[in-house]
């Protein structure tokens, strides 16, 4: 979507949240959501903290689920490891996790990320749990 049409979008209301991030705009659109919604289909979107309080507003029956680290110093080292960001990105990421982390309370579930295999389970037991759908084996 160009700028003026994001926009445009935003200044009607279809989006049920929007960010700017890193000088990019996100938002998820109100229609696909709806969409999948009426179809008798669950939903799930990966968004920050704001998106997350926009869509519980707009939509309260929704179940949020935050994913955490199993803490601040292990979240330093895996942004440090992945080798992506300089020194300030990484401080700027750390200091939004913090903010994130201490606003875990308001989400229904939680999930800490210690071990890919298991936090991974524990996800699709919490969607299981919440659309009724038994997890299917892989």
């Amino acid at each position: 979507m160009r700028p003026e049409e994001f926009s445009a979008a935003v200044s009607a209301g279809e989006f049920l949240e929007h960010v700017e991030y890193a000088g990019n705009r996100y938002g998820t659109l109100r229609r696909e959501i709806d969409r999948h919604l009426n179809g008798g289909r669950s939903v799930i979107v990966e968004i920050e903290l704001e998106g997350a309080r926009a869509i519980k507003r707009m939509l309260p029956d929704a179940v949020t689920i935050f994913i955490a680290p199993p803490s601040m110093d292990e979240l330093a080292r895996r942004l440090t490891d992945r080798r992506t960001d300089s020194d300030d990105e990484i401080a700027a990421r750390l200091s939004v996790g913090e903010r994130e982390i201490a606003a875990m309370a308001e989400f229904d579930r939680h999930v800490v990320n210690d071990d890919v295999a298991r936090a991974g389970g524990e996800l699709i037991g919490i969607i299981a749990d919440v659309t009724g759908i038994p997890p299917k084996d892989h």
